[in-house]
């Protein structure tokens, strides 16, 4: 197959274009360069996508001896990636740029030009693996699970999954750095990129500050209702924050607040104790299929940050198609879960989906039935069929 080796100028897009050749492929490999950012070196180990990397990723190509471009996806990453985070943040939303970018630049802008040009498929360097299933490829986790990066894949599907190619995805990140040495690699030592990559000192609320200004508002406690500090703009709070809230006193009677709600149409953030950031029931929209379309309702695992704990859930499919949205009823609760976070769906290590968290909070409780049983929908919601179980 003619492949496209995404070099980002790290070890993992090396390596991963490297046993692309040895597999028989055709490769090309292609840096993106999506950012026409002033600072364009790496500061420490922050940052991708700069001079810098493009020159790595170069060198790379040259010591494998394939050809090597460089792709301008500035405009569509500024507007699908960069403005779409501003716009979420100034909703009042917690947006992942990273998921983002996979979606709507690396298995979409980048995979129609290459496909456009007469290739076949692209490779990454993401910890993923594709599986072929009964029903076509398959997305499931890394066997690497500290590196697993199946999260911020979860909004690939069938079609982008049939094109794509995640050659580390049963290797360790170790094993990956002592493979980069022994094949000459200077990258084998690279540091990771970490944080958001358009933002090269890390400081979001600075970098939001300078794209919308300063919008003084009130934090209100919701406990009390009183207002008890303010701020210069409610897009600098997320669900479950407690640092940098700028209250006098680190605590209000006692206990600890955190960012429950940001209400971004009266530019208020509020706050509240550890016990109300608690969800237990996730509603979500801008529904992706990693394969065929699920419908009903299933026993998953349920994710919403990029390495964080899967929960046991019952997840159920409303409406189809674009229309879909899911309902998600975890069987423990889970703090910070923010809307405009993503919530993947896994099926033992397969993803099955992924949603845009559009509302999270308590699920209502029906009254116990006489005698302590449990009324008959709730015990059917919690504890589906056999035949219920995973999406098809």
């Amino acid at each position: 197959m003619r492949v496209v080796a995404a070099m980002s100028g790290g070890v993992d897009s090396a390596v991963a274009a490297s046993r692309m050749i040895e597999a028989g492929h055709e490769v090309v490999g292609v840096h993106l360069a999506l950012a026409k950012n002033a600072k364009t070196l790496r500061e420490g180990a922050r940052g991708c996508c700069t001079i810098e990397d493009a020159g790595d990723a170069r060198r790379v190509a040259d010591r494998l001896g394939i050809p090597f471009y460089v792709w301008d996806m500035a405009t569509p990453f500024a507007r699908d990636v960069v403005e779409d985070f501003v716009a979420e943040y100034q909703a009042g939303r917690t947006p992942n740029p990273c998921l983002r970018c996979n979606e709507k630049i690396k298995f979409a802008a980048l995979l129609d030009k290459a496909l456009a040009l007469g290739f076949d498929a692209v490779a990454t360097g993401h910890y993923a693996q594709i599986v072929d299933g009964p029903h076509g490829r398959e997305l499931h986790r890394a066997v690497d699970m500290a590196k697993d990066q199946s999260y911020v894949l979860g909004v690939l599907d069938e079609e982008q999954l049939a094109r794509a190619f995640f050659p580390l995805g049963d290797t360790s990140k170790p094993q990956i750095r002592e493979e980069a040495a022994e094949r000459g690699f200077a990258v084998a030592k690279k540091p990771d990129s970490h944080d958001i990559c358009f933002i090269s000192d890390g400081d979001t609320r600075g970098w939001l500050t300078q794209r919308l200004g300063e919008q003084d508002g009130e934090i209100v406690d919701e406990g009390s209702g009183e207002v008890v500090g303010g701020h210069r703009g409610a897009y600098g709070f997320t669900v479950g924050q407690r640092r940098g809230l700028g209250l006098d006193r680190s605590d209000l009677d006692g206990q600890p607040r955190y960012v429950t709600r940001v209400e971004a149409e009266t530019n208020r953030v509020f706050i509240g104790t550890a016990d109300l950031l608690g969800a237990d029931e996730i509603e979500a929209d801008h529904v992706r299929w990693c394969g065929p379309a699920a419908s009903g309702r299933h026993r998953l695992g349920a994710q919403i940050r990029a390495h964080g704990e899967e929960i046991p859930a019952t997840a159920e499919v409303m409406g189809e198609g674009s229309d879909a949205r899911l309902v998600v009823r975890l069987d423990s609760a889970v703090r910070g879960a923010a809307p405009g976070q993503s919530i993947v769906l896994y099926d033992g290590t397969r993803v099955v989906g992924s949603g845009t968290i559009a509302r999270a909070g308590r699920a209502a409780r029906a009254p116990s039935m006489p005698g302590g049983g449990a009324p008959a929908d709730e015990s059917s919601a919690r504890t589906p069929s056999t035949s219920e179980a995973g999406a098809q």
